[in-house]
């Protein structure tokens, strides 16, 4: 089956579909197989290592893929999967600071991992063929091998434990980080509009009226100001 997603920074088409199953999915999960030494101890801390190694080779495809929604708009150079994440966890340690009784540490953890799964699955927008609940059990699943290929041992229940707090919106600081998402999407949006001329009000009409938390609300509106100026 053929998934929507942007995957090459240089595709001529605003978008375009990349084939990729889950068997190839499976495979690239252990494109760095764990390695076995000599010795119980040796071995162990290899395996240890090596998982590691291998979790974070997989994290290297955030950094390559491109934002489905610039590359559909047009954006030349968008932003990959990872800047977003980057500026959202600075964000997230920022705002943790305006509302008191907010875990921050745990803010700029959910902030690294919201969009892990995407590492498997890519960008999915809600204009790609891929229905709400598809794309919810793709990611879902995907998690469940990002922990299996990390291991408890080196945090992979917390990761996929920190991914559906966010996705199942129920904590203060999940309910944050949903708004930092669309901030700095709308941040994103304005700086390519400055900076390549392009008409963007689709992603700040998308979010609008949108954002529930008080710190949320406040950084729209400045956001918004400083577009109409």
């Amino acid at each position: 089956r053929a998934y929507m997603h942007a995957a090459c920074g240089f595709c001529p088409v605003a978008s375009h579909v990349l084939a990729r199953t889950r068997a190839q999915l499976c495979r690239a999960r252990f494109a760095y197989p764990v390695r076995a030494s000599i010795g119980d101890d040796m071995a162990e801390e290899a395996s240890s290592a090596s998982r590691a190694i291998s979790f974070l080779h997989l994290t290297q495809q955030l950094k390559l893929t491109p934002r489905t929604g610039w590359v559909n708009h047009g954006v030349d150079k968008p932003e990959s999967i990872a800047d977003h994440m980057y500026r959202m966890s600075l964000m997230a340690m920022v705002a943790a600071k305006e509302m008191p009784g907010l875990d921050q540490n745990r803010c700029v953890k959910l902030a690294l991992i919201h969009d892990l799964a995407e590492a498997i699955v890519g960008d999915i927008t809600p204009h790609d063929p891929v229905s709400k609940e598809e794309k919810a059990k793709m990611e879902a699943d995907a998690m469940a091998k990002i922990r299996e290929l990390l291991g408890d041992s080196l945090g992979g229940e917390e990761v996929e434990a920190l991914w559906h707090e966010y996705e199942d919106q129920v904590t203060d600081e999940a309910k944050l980080l949903k708004d930092l998402d669309k901030l700095e999407m709308i941040m994103q949006a304005g700086e390519y509009e400055r900076a390549q001329g392009k008409d963007l009000s689709q992603f700040f009409e998308s979010t609008a009226g949108k954002f529930t938390t008080p710190v949320g609300q406040a950084w729209e509106a400045e956001i918004v100001a400083r577009r109409k100026a």
